[in-house]
């Protein structure tokens, strides 16, 4: 998100998934084939794979990125062809764990020259601590299953391997103060939260600016903002609320997004006067 975009990046126990990708379904027609190959039902392949028969159904129709063990112990319980483990390459891993509805923005950040983002509901994904990752995928609703609690863990690691990997390509965020302040879990919790985003954000690719609490009413309050440039220089935006997102594409609407996020950055803390404030604001914890 908001929860299951760029908040969270993941879904629900119960969300309906209307466009699994061509992969996931082929390796789920894989699996459903060898399994009744072997004579084995969901329920009797679930207990041997030692997952349950929903998460079977859901890796069969393509809406649910297999794990390691998943794979592994379904080899053995088909016969030990190889096919599942030859296949598994093809899989788009980069997408385990994310909302239909935010597939096509993390297609687009991989490539980005750019990633501007305004967050003032929760600390932005991307700068996320896994003890805060957990913290929001633990209140989730409806709850989430334990192994579905660690494939959205898994994804949100995944995704933000982005800003280590790619040093030439500016990451900018803009954070509202109120945000680092809502506590989610004991001291320790809250100083590694802040620890991990001063850490993150150290490099010079990478801009933090907070907007104080003294901060007047502005031109975001209709929420977060997301604009990333392309490789080719086009600008895109993304806007999120509940269970939903959109990529936005048309010139007029990016170029409102684009002019809302560089009048929310002028009344923003400069990077360093950022940094003193989150350094004091751990010294509070």
């Amino acid at each position: 998100m908001a929860i299951v975009g760029e908040g969270a990046g993941a879904f629900s126990e119960g969300e309906r998934e209307p466009h699994p990708s061509d992969s996931l379904r082929t390796f789920g027609a894989v699996v459903q084939t060898l399994r009744e190959h072997a004579g084995l039902s969901r329920v009797e392949f679930g207990e041997r794979v030692r997952f349950s028969k929903h998460t079977v159904e859901s890796v069969e129709l393509g809406r649910r990125m297999p794990d390691e063990l998943f794979m592994e112990r379904g080899e053995e319980a088909t016969g030990n062809t190889g096919a599942l483990r030859r296949a598994a390459p093809y899989l788009p891993r980069g997408e385990v764990g994310l909302a239909a509805w935010f597939r096509e923005w993390a297609r687009l950040e991989r490539t980005a020259v750019s990633l501007c983002t305004y967050e003032c509901r929760l600390v932005p994904g991307l700068l996320q601590s896994e003890a805060y990752a957990r913290a929001v995928f633990e209140g989730m609703i409806p709850v989430v299953t334990d192994e579905r609690l660690e494939a959205l863990l898994a994804a949100r690691a995944e995704r933000q391997r982005m800003l280590v990997e790619r040093p030439t390509t500016l990451f900018s965020f803009i954070v509202e103060e109120h945000v680092f302040r809502r506590r989610f879990g004991d001291v320790e919790a809250m100083r590694g939260m802040l620890d991990h985003v001063l850490a993150a954000t150290a490099p010079r690719n990478v801009i933090l600016q907070v907007v104080p609490l003294e901060g007047v009413l502005h031109v975001c309050l209709d929420g977060p903002v997301q604009v990333l440039e392309t490789p080719e220089g086009r600008r895109l935006g993304y806007a999120e609320g509940q269970e939903s997102g959109r990529l936005i594409s048309d010139p007029k609407g990016v170029s409102l997004l684009c002019q809302r996020y560089e009048t929310r950055r002028s009344q923003a803390l400069n990077p360093q006067e950022s940094r003193a404030l989150l350094e004091r604001l751990r010294g509070e914890q």
